[in-house]
């Protein structure tokens, strides 16, 4: 009976388990590269890890910034000439967007017909909110047991989840108070014109 309850926790938690954001490009070189960015949402305080792996290429220098979708935008971290493996954590400042750009710069001794067919791979890997957290290392350092990791984990995206909805509330109310304003001020704008009719009618300065 433990073990089907085990099983079944695992199940539900495989089904519900947000998903690493991964992805794999080629990064073309130039003098004046335009930055590739790889957006993704981020809740208010979540903690965001990436992980950049950046594949060989003479000639060229790939730079990273992270920053958010707020106005003016907020630049986290920018490092320069990142190799190999590449492991970055920032917490986001608020509820929006956060998004992880490279850039590859040509080096200037190279001809530019030269540049055509010159890039880096570039394998990404961007975890955010529990999927961040590392509850390896969390159940070593409290002794915790497989299911109470795995419940652990739970917890995390069980939270997720909550701001998620909140959030999703939170937009739809102010939504539609701003439609509710709109309606009102429009009625109120309509009103004060025929009121405004009729009283000039009375006074018999319009027909």
């Amino acid at each position: 009976m433990a073990r089907i309850t085990v099983l079944s926790v695992l199940a539900f938690f495989a089904l519900i388990a947000p998903f690493t954001h991964a992805i794999k490009f080629a990064l073309p070189a130039s003098r004046l590269p335009i930055p590739k960015c790889i957006w993704n949402a981020a809740h208010t305080h979540a903690l965001v890890i990436v992980t950049a792996n950046v594949g060989p290429g003479v000639h060229q220098r790939v730079d990273i910034e992270i920053l958010d979708s707020a106005s003016p935008r907020n630049v986290y971290l920018s490092k320069r000439d990142i190799k190999g493996e590449t492991r970055l954590a920032v917490t986001a400042h608020g509820e929006g967007e956060v998004g992880v750009c490279f850039k590859n710069y040509l080096s200037p001794e190279i001809k530019l017909d030269m540049a055509r067919n010159m890039s880096r791979t570039v394998d990404l890997d961007i975890d955010i909110g529990a999927d961040a957290v590392d509850y390896n290392a969390i159940a070593n350092q409290e002794s915790l047991s497989g299911l109470e990791t795995e419940m652990r984990k739970l917890e995390g995206i069980k939270r997720e989840e909550r701001f998620a909805d909140t959030n999703l509330v939170t937009n739809r109310r102010v939504q539609n108070f701003a439609w509710f304003t709109i309606i009102s001020l429009t009625g109120l704008g309509v009103w004060q014109i025929l009121h405004l009719r009729s009283f000039f009618k009375r006074k018999y300065l319009i027909d």
